[in-house]
């Protein structure tokens, strides 16, 4: 009797076990189904060329943008930092290939965009359409930007670059990154003027030269040099409509030369401070400002 309750006992936990085990490689089956499912439908995607044309639609632009966007992460997570230098160079270029087709067909849009700037309220109103539209750029991490004369251009969102390569860089990419994203959030210039305040600029001009100074080897500087030496002429000589001096009798203007005495105090070692004293001394002797121009020697 007792051995065949045993029997019967061990009877039912096999079949108990087998139940178990079949429901587990059920679960385990479904699983890899569901995800080979996944991965067929990213793999089937094919997002549209980078080459033009007005058959594409702005969805077609944006779907081709979130999917390249999904690609690039998955790769930077397997990456070493080197890889992903390389593979954001790649990104922006193709970011900017698509922008640049995008902006193409919706070029009647760009045109007319500012036109729905209402000057009592200061503020824009926008027909249905563009509001539908401003939502369906945003989801490519693209908006619309007023650059001054008239014109709008498509632009991506100031921090989109950094939230996607964050730390995952090297130092002197992450450093780059992240400061074109802050210095992306206002425009620099617009109508042939500084918007920027000078003390901005001067901050920014003494932020450039440091990165020189701390990442000599990287393949960045060659950018950053001309961005350095745009920004330090803008700071020191101004632009078309907003001069650092007077052009009839080549005085500096007051706020400029506190700026420029604020940046000597602030930063004394500096190259920009260094321009900065030469400048002020070469206006105050009275020198042409053309000679100015070639004693100051920026390049």
């Amino acid at each position: 009797m007792i051995k065949n309750t045993l029997a019967a006992f061990i009877l039912l936990m096999s079949i108990f076990s087998c139940k178990k085990e079949a429901s587990k490689t059920s679960v385990e089956k479904v699983e890899r189904d569901t995800i080979s499912t996944v991965e067929t439908k990213e793999d089937l995607f094919k997002p549209i060329d980078t080459t033009c044309s007005s058959k594409n639609k702005t969805e077609d632009y944006i779907a081709a943008l979130q999917w390249l966007q999904h690609k690039t992460e998955k790769e930077i997570a397997q990456n070493s930092p080197e890889q992903n230098d390389k593979l954001y160079e790649d990104y922006i270029k193709i970011r900017e290939k698509y922008t640049a087709c995008l902006s193409e067909n919706l070029g009647k849009v760009l045109e007319e965009y500012v036109n729905y700037y209402d000057s009592e309220t200061n503020s824009y109103k926008f027909p249905e359409n563009i509001k539908k539209l401003i939502a369906e750029l945003k989801k490519g991490s693209l908006e619309f930007t007023e650059v001054g004369e008239g014109y709008t251009e498509i632009w991506s969102v100031p921090d989109h670059y950094f939230s996607v390569f964050k730390n995952k860089v090297t130092p002197d990419y992450n450093t780059f990154i992240e400061q074109l994203s802050k210095e992306s959030e206002g425009l620099y210039s617009a109508d042939a003027g500084l918007v920027i305040s000078w003390k901005e600029l001067g901050e920014r001009t003494v932020f450039w030269e440091n990165f020189i100074k701390k990442y000599p080897k990287s393949p960045l500087i060659p950018r950053v040099k001309e961005m350095y030496n745009s920004h330090l002429h803008d700071y020191l000589f101004g632009m078309d409509n907003t001069p650092t001096h007077e052009h009839s009798d080549g005085t500096l203007y007051d706020e400029n030369r506190e700026e420029f005495n604020r940046i000597i105090k602030k930063y004394p070692n500096s190259n920009v401070a260094e321009k900065s004293k030469e400048l002020m001394s070469l206006f105050d002797a009275k020198v042409p400002e053309e000679e100015i121009h070639k004693r100051i020697n920026i390049n």
